[in-house]
């Protein structure tokens, strides 16, 4: 049974996050302040933390740092408010994902069974920039820090519509995933390096891999290349070559962006929506 420890000045919230875990099976704690929640863990083993980012006395990321330096720190979700200096606040502190206030609790719910699931921590995320109007990031080539990658990059989507957000979501994250499998071939020590651009106009997405490059004439397990009569020829291909359920990221891309280009190599892309 996954322990979580639940760190929250907002008593109402803090009840009902509690409330929402006790009743999916999870051994609940729930504490007030930063001060708190340092001390239960540091005497207590957690597997999860849930933390308000904006506690009265040690904030949120200070706390993060003060987790890093145990021996066995826990996994942790950050709960920010919706403004975009707070959300950008977490992603510095680099915590496994976020979520944003008001919380729906069946989202809360789906986030911390991932989270839990997740695989061995690799190598940390470096953030070069985290101004709101220009995030950028080397993500190590690993899927777990793609999966991470995606949480931190949402920063810069947060006043979109639901429905805009989810679909960049989706298109830049299978980009991403494709970076890291393709071009690092899932070697830890190397870097995609993706920027997120913010304009009045337009939302901008640049990835570049470290990898050769690619022919995507060639690219028979992805789904840009099924034929009319057989949409999902590329499932058998990929099958066949032992590779995860996906394909989709070039289609996906293609679909959401209004312009889409790649360099001569195929190893960089850049995406663009515009939002005017």
């Amino acid at each position: 049974m996954a322990r979580i420890l639940v760190v929250d000045d907002d008593l109402a919230l803090r009840d009902l996050v509690c409330k929402a875990l006790d009743g999916e099976g999870f051994a609940t704690e729930c504490v007030a302040d930063g001060a708190l929640a340092l001390d239960r863990v540091s005497s207590g083993q957690f597997d999860l933390v849930l933390l308000d980012s904006s506690l009265s006395k040690v904030d949120g990321p200070a706390i993060l740092d003060r987790f890093r330096a145990l021996p066995h720190p826990p996994r942790t979700i950050v709960m920010t408010g919706n403004g975009t200096d707070e959300v950008l606040r977490a992603v510095t502190a680099q915590p496994c994902r976020y979520i944003t206030k008001p919380i729906a609790m069946h989202v809360l719910l789906e986030l911390v069974r991932e989270v839990l699931d997740l695989g061995a921590d690799g190598p940390p995320i470096e953030v070069v920039s985290r101004r709101p109007d220009w995030i950028e990031l080397l993500v190590p080539c690993t899927f777990e820090a793609a999966e991470r990658s995606e949480s931190l990059l949402a920063a810069a989507r947060s006043d979109l519509p639901p429905d805009l957000s989810e679909a960049l979501s989706k298109a830049v994250h299978e980009l991403v995933l494709n970076a890291v499998e393709w071009g690092g071939k899932l070697n830890p020590d190397r870097r995609v390096r993706v920027a997120c651009v913010r304009t009045p106009r337009m939302i901008l997405y640049r990835i570049a891999d470290p990898g050769a490059g690619f022919d995507a004439s060639t690219l028979t397990h992805s789904a840009i290349n099924n034929p009319p009569n057989d949409p999902a020829s590329h499932h058998k291909v990929r099958a066949v070559m032992g590779l995860r359920p996906g394909g989709f990221g070039i289609l996906l891309a293609q679909a959401m962006a209004d312009e889409l280009v790649y360099n001569e190599a195929h190893n960089e892309v850049i995406l663009i929506k515009y939002l005017r």
